[in-house]
């Protein structure tokens, strides 16, 4: 290894990734006067690189815009070895990290979600109540703007959105009749897409192909909504620095991070409270990398669940052609329309926990064509796909997850021989759906079709598992008052080590069924306020 090049600056908070917990983070603590760095192995993408203002945009994401990592191979990436995952991970690394791929989907978990062994005897409670939760939530959709519609009933009462909702649209309409028809929940989708300027985000201007990139800059992914606000407060963002380990000093407290830069060059950096933000998969990672004589399982790991209950929230969706015009081309894409009606465990279905679906639009003929692909091959070519192309406008999509339960054996490890370009082991995926999931899959997509039915479509297409979706990586490194049982403890401050924060999705207990983002923001939103009051104390290092 060459020389190590250690700045001389020591920051009050480390904190490792710049997507929305590591925005959120960082956002705080630099409003509220801490010296804050931040390293991120991305680089900043504006809204003119994104692929979605070209014409030829569907032909881009399959390669450079690729959601898997693995596909694109581009410098911020790290490969992942998923033989032995059925699915392939979402993940993006820049300045707004997925989120720059997310649907902008804002939902917060409901009440039981957080009390899964209490109520139905599985999995294992959160040591966190709603009620604890509720002023993080507002606090995060105050400052990322959130369009919705307050008084869903499926909630407790008191929850409203700082802007109204998105209008439903022609699809969205038509998804609300056919589920009234069969009697079903349903309320207008709430989305981190303002319906007004906000900020720094311009008002939607509804294209609708928020999941490759926002080209108007209308999407609140973490650069936005968080790293041009944090710069003016004074935190200091680090762009190509791959983090290898962080450092530990002789009595076991965090003393920064040892990382590489694009030259391939050695830096230290230290700081009195680290924050690990890598999502699900890159914390463990980091984590088990991080070994030393004091950690020879790899850092925070004496519970030995580091890595141990991943969950990917397993998505499948339900194509339907109508005879009449959905002006499916128009966003946002995140969802028009959801229903949270099958959500919580029923007596009379052979699986517990839940399903959440949405109505969205399919903003490209190509990624209608995906629904066709596994197909007979006289359907896939001449006039058949012609027709299936000529009826886009006239669909949409019902998409939906499941309540993927924790399992320790999904696990992220350390693969023997897979390493990315600077050297460092690469993750190791395996996951494998159960047989609870697999009766979840099913029992959403047949709902999702009967939605479809009752809304008047004429044909309808399953796609009953989505691989490459979506990118919910959680559970890695779960919270909980017991250190033999957990990771982090209520306040995302590792059991083992008393400087070392978590705050991304690594550390759901359980994942609940609907998208992870407004919880992580709020979680992040609770560590760092707890860092706030916290951090100064914190010991010089040495």
């Amino acid at each position: 290894m060459d020389a190590t090049t250690q700045s001389p600056h020591i920051a009050d908070v480390l904190v490792i990734g710049a997507g929305p917990s590591g925005g959120m983070v960082s956002h705080v603590l630099s409003q509220g006067g801490l010296d804050v760095v931040c390293l991120e192995q991305g680089d900043w993408v504006t809204s003119s690189d994104f692929p979605t203002n070209r014409p030829e945009w569907e032909l881009l994401v399959q390669k450079r815009w690729a959601h898997h990592p693995n596909e694109r191979d581009v410098a911020a990436d790290y490969p992942t070895e998923v033989s032995e995952s059925d699915l392939s991970p979402v993940m993006y690394n820049a300045v707004g990290g997925s989120s720059l791929f997310f649907g902008a989907q804002w939902p917060r978990l409901l009440p039981s979600d957080l009390k899964v062994r209490s109520v139905d005897g599985v999995a294992a409670d959160w040591p966190l109540s709603y009620d604890e939760l509720t002023r993080h939530y507002d606090a995060a959709d105050q400052l990322v703007g959130v369009a919705g519609l307050g008084g869903n009933p499926a909630y407790p009462d008191g929850l409203d959105y700082p802007l109204p909702p998105h209008p439903l649209g022609p699809l969205g309409l038509t998804a609300a009749a056919g589920l009234n028809r069969l009697g079903w929940h349903w309320w207008p989708g709430t989305v981190a897409i303002p319906t007004a300027r906000f900020r720094e985000l311009a008002q939607c201007e509804r294209w609708g192909t928020c999941e490759w990139g926002c080209p108007r800059g209308s999407k609140a992914s973490a650069d936005v909504a968080f790293w041009v606000h944090n710069l003016r407060s004074g935190a200091r963002l680090v762009t190509g620095a791959r983090v290898r380990e962080i450092l530990v000093d002789s009595a076991g407290r965090a003393r920064g991070a040892a990382w590489v830069d694009r030259d391939g060059v050695e830096h230290e950096q230290a700081a009195r409270a680290v924050v690990v933000c890598c999502n699900g998969i890159g914390t463990a990672r980091l984590l088990l990398n991080s070994t030393s004589a004091l950690f020879p399982d790899g850092l925070a790991n004496s519970s030995g669940l580091v890595g141990k209950n991943l969950m990917l929230h397993p998505c499948a969706a339900v194509l339907g052609v109508y005879d009449e015009e959905m002006k499916s081309h128009r966003g946002p894409l995140g969802e028009a329309v959801v229903s949270l009606e099958f959500y919580e465990t029923r007596p009379e279905h052979d699986f517990v926990r839940g399903i959440k679906f949405s109505a969205h639009p399919i903003p490209g003929v190509l990624s209608q064509l995906e629904f066709h692909r596994n197909g007979p091959f006289e359907q896939l070519w001449g006039p058949a796909i012609h027709d299936v192309v000529a009826g886009h406008s006239r669909s949409f999509c019902f998409s939906g997850q499941i309540d993927d339960l924790p399992e320790e054996t999904n696990t992220v490890t350390l693969d023997p021989e897979l390493v990315d370009s600077d050297g460092i082991p690469a993750p190791r995926i395996r996951y494998r759906m159960s047989d609870n999931s697999r009766k979840q899959l099913a029992f959403l997509v047949d709902r999702m079709d009967e939605a479809h039915r009752a809304a008047g479509a004429v044909r309808t297409v399953r796609l009953p598992l989505a691989t490459d979706q979506p990118g919910h990586l959680l559970g890695t490194a779960r919270m909980g008052a017991d250190p033999a049982s957990s990771v982090v403890n209520p306040d995302g401050r590792a059991h083992d080590v008393p400087n070392l924060y978590i705050a991304d999705g690594s550390v759901f207990v359980t994942g609940g069924a609907v998208n992870p983002t407004a919880t992580i923001v709020a979680l992040a939103h609770r560590v760092a306020q707890h860092l706030l009051t916290t951090a100064r104390d914190q010991e010089a290092v040495a």
